[in-house]
């Protein structure tokens, strides 16, 4: 049994956060799309960003803000304008959009962080964010999670949220998270956007450590396209204020707040898959017998991303020979004679040689997650033993349906 327990709040479940999200004329679409994340007290701030070459002003932005100072009291993000690739007029825009909320809050502008999402290469419409700041952070509340949450979505047909509690020196400390991301989803970073706050003392290079960490098993284990962003962003904010002892050092506190940071950040990261543009299901890959963690996570990545695989999962086609495929052009050395493929509970090849199965209960279990409860009963497995080593490691991805090509062929028009 996990040794937290699910509470509501999101992101302003821990204490000392205030979250607003508000209309302020960014999206074509005059939905919601300026989000304001505010801790009371300065945090330690860790994060892990896109690995593109091609990256958003925001993001080298806010690599040099964590490399200057590892803290920070607000994330502003924007949704409709991603600026990215646009030159240096998008960086003088980025210290401006810091600098009115440092104004606005009477903090320094180096306790800001901003993220941005929407179309590459369009700047921000910087009147509509001029006025809009002021705006949300008027709208500030310690229970503006939610509207913070559905101020960062772009395609996305749901909000992303999450908090967990747990116990450490007998005083309860909270982890809360949102996210945004449907599209443009693949490892290096997959995150789109997602921010996590924690109300635990840690210190700054445990914190940076354990998010890295948790966005690999999390967020860099997610696809939906193949496509890695321009923008994606995972920062993670933890200010003391649940007034626990300071978390120095590796032992089994530090254990304990890595695995809840860990259980955050897989939630997001699988609302994001299942929330692939046109998806139907959530696929869940899990890899055993591998020769270590990160052997067994390339397999199960490479199984969640291949199209073939996507493709048969949307047709409903328990086409088990597309997943031994992936498996093995994974760059993972393993012997073909040790291989075992399971859809669901229909056990398909065992130590390499094919199986007799039911066909049409394999299809119709398929068929069955299609229609299932939003992560809860809409997610197809795929288990895949590739030997006798201790590696074990999980991929999330979706179904590749006739939807998603119509979404991203008409995107900008």
């Amino acid at each position: 049994m996990a040794d937290w327990q699910k509470i509501t709040g999101g992101i302003t479940a821990p204490r000392g956060y205030q979250a607003a999200g508000i209309t302020a004329g960014l999206k074509p679409s005059g939905l919601p799309d300026l989000a304001l994340i505010f801790s009371e007290v300065e945090a330690i701030a860790a994060g892990v960003f896109t690995t593109s070459q091609v990256k958003a002003a925001c993001v080298e932005y806010c690599r040099q803000r964590l490399q200057a100072k590892q803290s920070a009291r607000a994330i502003l993000c924007n949704a409709g304008q991603a600026n990215a690739a646009t030159g240096t007029q998008g960086n003088l825009d980025t210290l401006e959009s810091a600098l009115a909320v440092a104004q606005a809050l009477n903090i320094s502008s180096e306790s800001v962080l901003l993220a941005s999402t929407g179309v590459i290469g369009q700047r921000i419409k910087m009147d509509a964010l001029r006025s809009g700041i002021p705006k949300v952070v008027a709208a500030l509340s310690a229970t503006g999670s939610d509207a913070a949450a559905g101020a960062i979505i772009t395609t996305d047909l749901v909000t992303k949220s999450i908090a967990l509690q747990t116990t450490i020196s007998d005083r309860p400390v909270r982890i809360g998270g949102i996210a945004k991301g449907s599209g443009m989803i693949h490892p290096n970073m997959a995150t789109m956007l997602a921010f996590v706050t924690c109300d635990a003392v840690v210190s700054p290079h445990l914190w940076q450590q354990m998010l890295a960490r948790a966005a690999d098993r999390s967020f860099n284990s997610i696809t939906v396209d193949g496509d890695t962003s321009t923008n994606d962003s995972l920062i993670a904010l933890a200010n003391g204020q649940s007034r626990t002892p300071a978390i120095t050092e590796w032992g089994a506190e530090a254990e304990k707040l890595e695995a809840m940071l860990t259980a955050v950040c897989q939630h997001l990261a699988k609302a994001i898959a299942r929330d692939g543009e046109g998806a139907t299901c959530l696929i869940e890959v899990e890899v055993t017998g591998a020769h270590d963690e990160l052997s067994a996570r390339q397999i199960a990545k490479t199984i969640a991303g291949s199209s073939l695989v996507k493709s048969a999962i949307f047709g409903r086609d328990p086409n088990w020979g597309r997943i031994a495929a992936a498996a093995g052009r994974a760059g993972v050395p393993f012997e073909q004679e040790n291989l075992q493929i399971k859809l669901g509970n229909f056990l398909m090849l065992e130590n390499g040689q094919p199986l007799q199965f039911d066909r049409a209960a394999a299809s119709a279990y398929l068929k069955k997650a299609s229609v299932g409860a939003y992560l809860q009963q809409d997610t197809v497995l795929i288990s895949v033993n590739v030997g006798n080593g201790y590696g074990v490691g999980k991929a999330w991805g979706c179904d590749l349906s006739y939807d998603y090509v119509k979404i991203n062929a008409e995107y900008t028009t």
